[in-house]
Protein backbone atom coordinates (compact mmCIF):
# COMPACT_ATOMS: atom_id res chain seq x y z
CA UNK A 1 0.00 0.00 0.00
CA UNK A 2 1.22 3.16 -1.33
CA UNK A 3 0.57 6.32 0.99
CA UNK A 4 1.30 10.20 -0.30
CA UNK A 5 2.90 11.99 2.17
CA UNK A 6 3.33 14.83 0.53
CA UNK A 7 0.89 17.38 2.45
CA UNK A 8 0.96 20.50 0.08
CA UNK A 9 -1.42 18.31 -1.62
CA UNK A 10 -4.07 18.76 1.19
CA UNK A 11 -4.37 22.94 0.45
CA UNK A 12 -5.69 25.18 0.45
CA UNK A 13 -9.12 23.81 2.31
CA UNK A 14 -12.02 24.79 4.59
CA UNK A 15 -10.37 24.85 8.18
CA UNK A 16 -12.11 25.47 11.09
CA UNK A 17 -10.07 27.05 14.22
CA UNK A 18 -11.67 27.18 17.31
CA UNK A 19 -10.42 29.68 20.10
CA UNK A 20 -11.64 28.75 23.86
CA UNK A 21 -10.95 31.22 26.58
CA UNK A 22 -12.11 33.78 28.84
CA UNK A 23 -11.49 37.49 27.36
CA UNK A 24 -14.32 40.87 27.82
CA UNK A 25 -14.55 39.84 24.02
CA UNK A 26 -12.73 36.89 22.54
CA UNK A 27 -14.38 37.32 19.37
CA UNK A 28 -12.69 41.07 18.46
CA UNK A 29 -9.17 39.45 19.58
CA UNK A 30 -9.92 36.46 17.70
CA UNK A 31 -10.30 39.10 14.39
CA UNK A 32 -7.47 40.93 15.34
CA UNK A 33 -5.41 37.64 15.52
CA UNK A 34 -6.53 36.24 12.04
CA UNK A 35 -6.92 39.96 10.09
CA UNK A 36 -2.84 39.91 9.25
CA UNK A 37 -3.36 35.76 7.86
CA UNK A 38 -6.77 36.14 6.33
CA UNK A 39 -7.43 40.00 6.01
CA UNK A 40 -10.98 39.50 4.14
CA UNK A 41 -13.15 37.39 5.75
CA UNK A 42 -16.69 37.85 6.15
CA UNK A 43 -18.53 38.00 9.29
CA UNK A 44 -20.20 35.00 8.15
CA UNK A 45 -17.00 33.25 8.92
CA UNK A 46 -17.12 34.20 12.62
CA UNK A 47 -19.47 32.62 15.41
CA UNK A 48 -19.58 32.94 18.70
CA UNK A 49 -21.38 31.34 21.40
CA UNK A 50 -20.81 31.16 26.00
CA UNK A 51 -20.20 27.84 27.27
CA UNK A 52 -23.44 26.44 29.34
CA UNK A 53 -22.28 28.30 32.78
CA UNK A 54 -21.42 31.50 31.12
CA UNK A 55 -17.66 31.23 32.13
CA UNK A 56 -16.40 30.81 28.69
CA UNK A 57 -16.58 31.91 25.24
CA UNK A 58 -15.88 30.01 22.20
CA UNK A 59 -14.92 31.33 18.66
CA UNK A 60 -15.01 29.13 15.47
CA UNK A 61 -13.51 30.88 12.10
CA UNK A 62 -13.88 29.07 9.17
CA UNK A 63 -11.04 30.01 6.63
CA UNK A 64 -9.16 28.78 3.51
CA UNK A 65 -6.25 27.37 4.72
CA UNK A 66 -2.87 28.12 1.95
CA UNK A 67 -0.56 26.04 3.26
CA UNK A 68 0.53 23.92 6.44
CA UNK A 69 2.56 26.96 7.39
CA UNK A 70 -0.57 29.30 6.93
CA UNK A 71 -2.25 27.26 9.42
CA UNK A 72 0.76 27.39 12.30
CA UNK A 73 0.75 31.60 11.73
CA UNK A 74 -2.91 31.29 12.58
CA UNK A 75 -3.08 29.36 15.31
CA UNK A 76 0.27 31.01 17.33
CA UNK A 77 -1.54 34.24 16.90
CA UNK A 78 -4.34 32.95 18.53
CA UNK A 79 -2.68 31.49 20.72
CA UNK A 80 -0.81 34.40 21.70
CA UNK A 81 -4.56 36.14 22.70
CA UNK A 82 -4.76 36.98 26.88
CA UNK A 83 -7.23 34.82 28.32
CA UNK A 84 -7.44 31.56 25.22
CA UNK A 85 -7.29 28.80 27.27
CA UNK A 86 -7.32 25.77 24.70
CA UNK A 87 -7.29 26.17 20.60
CA UNK A 88 -7.90 24.24 18.45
Amino acid sequence: METDTNPAKDFPHLHHVKAIGQHDDLLAAVRAAIAPHAPDLPDTAFSCRPSSQGNYQAVTVSIEARSHEHLLDIYTSVRAIDGVILCL
